[in-house]
């Protein structure tokens, strides 16, 4: 597959040919599903926390006595039959994270990027250099590109101006050619990549 490339105000400029095989079958389905649930797994926070019978604050005397009053047995003001008792079998601190191998990563990002390139939300522009860090710098860009909805942004390295620019726009989220992940490649509706940004996902795949 060849892609044509861009310049920054929408002209073309070249073409750059796909270094990976297009996956256009059902292989890879069930390796993004499995990413996309570890990837928001790991998201979870897992600090819900209860305190069982052991841990409420309270006093070890016996609510009253065992026999004559006519009441049930009490033994403890902890008890978690009684308000402000502990909690039985309540969420404690855990880690949601699920292990994904190497391999299950790279295909679910090769079949997620296949998935993209081949419905056409895919981007290619030569490099993006902005004259200033101003918000305005990075609304032209996405005009010129007449891109609308949500953009990912993938460039080959840190880019100071671009990250400051772009960090009051809303739909654009920024991520560098060696960090995303399938995840967000499907979140956006659109995606940008530089030419060295692709060819560094290029590496990552093979």
């Amino acid at each position: 597959m060849n892609l044509t490339v861009i310049d920054k105000n929408g002209s073309p400029s070249g073409e750059l040919v796909v270094g990976f095989p297009i996956i256009e079958n059902a292989k890879g389905t069930q390796s993004v599903h499995d990413f996309v649930v570890a990837h928001r797994a790991a998201q979870r926070s897992g600090t819900a926390c209860t305190k069982t019978a052991g841990e409420v604050a309270g006093t070890n005397k016996k609510p009253w006595r065992q026999k004559g009053t006519g009441r049930a047995r009490a033994g403890s003001f902890q008890s978690p039959l009684w308000r402000g008792g502990g909690v039985v079998f309540g969420p404690r601190p855990r880690d949601f994270g699920k292990k994904v191998n190497r391999k299950v990563r790279g295909l679910a990002l090769q079949k997620a990027l296949s998935a993209r390139l081949t419905s056409g939300d895919v981007v290619i522009v030569d490099d993006i250099k902005l004259e200033s860090a101003k918000t305005k710098e990075v609304v032209k860009l996405l005009k010129n590109l007449k891109l609308d909805g949500t953009t990912l942004l993938v460039i080959g390295g840190e880019n100071k101006d671009l990250s400051l620019a772009a960090r009051n726009v809303a739909s654009v989220e920024i991520v560098t050619g060696t960090d995303v992940n399938a995840y967000q490649v499907l979140r956006c509706d659109k995606l940008v990549f530089t030419k060295v940004a692709f060819e560094t996902i290029t590496q990552r795949i093979k």
